[in-house]
């Protein structure tokens, strides 16, 4: 592990973090510590298409985005995506060379291949055991919380935070096309996003139906959002009050984030819109595993509620699942994808919501004589 200061002489600065869009929210107060510490610096994400079509032409620290080819390990293709060769990616990479790579993109056993194969001066980044070295670095823990992570990693090349929360402009195009699909909100606006990749991640669909059904009857707006492969998940949400709006499929990621920003509160799963709107200011209900509270969860609590569920064992088989990281810990180990959140009542969300944007309520609900018996 190697660490330094600011570099001399750094025109352009390349940044490996082509996963998913949560996972570039916890990004951003790395890529404006890089900004400030190399303001003349041209920064380069190598992302995918997602970060492409989120960042060209948006305000922040980011110059551009190159679109790294679907590579195993680093991230899959997108639907219908043509892309070139990784070698000649990299060949052209190698063409305008990059003076600094920065690595944060996991533990590097495959993406530290990548950014050394960039041919920067310097690369810095996360090494896990086993994964290549890099100039400078810093272990690959997974249980950290992802900003920390990040911001230590770009400290190994000088840059000093200048912020720990991730901050996303919303622009004048984003709130029009939200306009134009959704309309102006009508009353308080609660957009509830059901999806998430991982299935045990996922509360039910009949507890954000709930959810939707009782903040309606209090005189709510409900929006409820997902992509094109998540239709039937919002239908079943939707099932529960035919006042439930749904947009599926029809934003692209910039009238999401108009959609966001626009809203009172955003309820959801651990997953990508959740982050983004606490990145654009947008107060929060998140539904979480305990583990990932960890990793993703915004510490604040003016503005974010994260919900934990404290369920460890796998609700089909009873194996321990937080044993996988810990090989000296005996456990069976699981292969179950079934709900590890769903333990969570949906009177938890509503309370949070209503403390977030009801102070009447957040005075007289449900669970405030437990809350005021454990202030001490």
């Amino acid at each position: 592990m190697t660490m330094g200061g600011l570099l001399d002489g750094v025109g352009r600065i390349a940044v490996l973090r082509a996963n998913a869009l949560g996972d570039l929210m916890f990004a951003l107060p790395a890529l404006d510590a890089l900004r400030a510490a190399y303001p003349s610096a041209e920064i380069v994400l190598l992302g995918g298409p997602l970060h492409a079509e989120l960042l060209t032409g948006r305000p922040g620290p980011v110059d551009g985005v190159a679109i790294l080819p679907p590579i195993e390990g680093l991230r899959p293709p997108s639907p219908g995506e043509e892309s070139v060769p990784v070698e000649d990616f990299l060949a052209n990479a190698r063409t305008a060379p990059f003076d600094l790579a920065v690595q944060i993109h996991g533990g590097g056993r495959t993406s530290n291949r990548i950014a050394t194969a960039l041919g920067a001066r310097v690369t810095a980044g996360l090494r896990a055991p086993g994964s290549p070295p890099l100039d400078r670095w810093i272990p690959y823990v997974y249980y950290q919380a992802e900003i920390a992570r990040y911001l230590e990693v770009v400290g190994l090349v000088g840059a000093t935070p200048v912020t720990v929360q991730p901050t996303l402009a919303v622009t004048a195009a984003d709130v029009a096309e939200a306009r134009r699909v959704a309309g102006p909100p009508s009353r308080r606006r609660v957009v509830i996003h059901p999806g998430a990749t991982d299935p045990r991640r996922r509360w039910s669909a009949e507890r954000f139906g709930h959810v939707a059904r009782e903040l309606l009857s209090q005189g709510y707006e409900v929006v409820v959002t997902g992509t094109t492969d998540e239709r039937a998940v919002v239908a079943r949400v939707a099932e529960a009050d035919r006042r439930i709006r749904t947009l599926v499929g029809e934003l692209s990621l910039g009238g999401l984030v108009g959609l966001l920003a626009g809203a009172a509160v955003a309820v959801a799963n651990d997953t990508g819109p959740l982050h983004v709107a606490a990145a654009v200011g947008t107060p929060s209900v998140g539904i979480y595993w305990v583990g990932n509270v960890i990793n993703s969860a915004p510490p604040y609590r003016a503005r974010h509620r994260p919900i934990p569920s404290w369920r460890v064992h796998c609700p089909v088989c009873g194996a321990d699942c937080t044993r996988d990281l810990y090989p000296a810990r005996p456990g069976d180990g699981c292969v179950h994808s079934d709900s590890f959140v769903d333990d969570i009542p949906p009177e938890e969300v509503l309370q949070a919501v209503y403390d977030l944007t009801d102070p009447r309520r957040a005075a007289s609900g449900p669970m405030a004589g437990q809350r005021a018996g454990i202030g001490y």
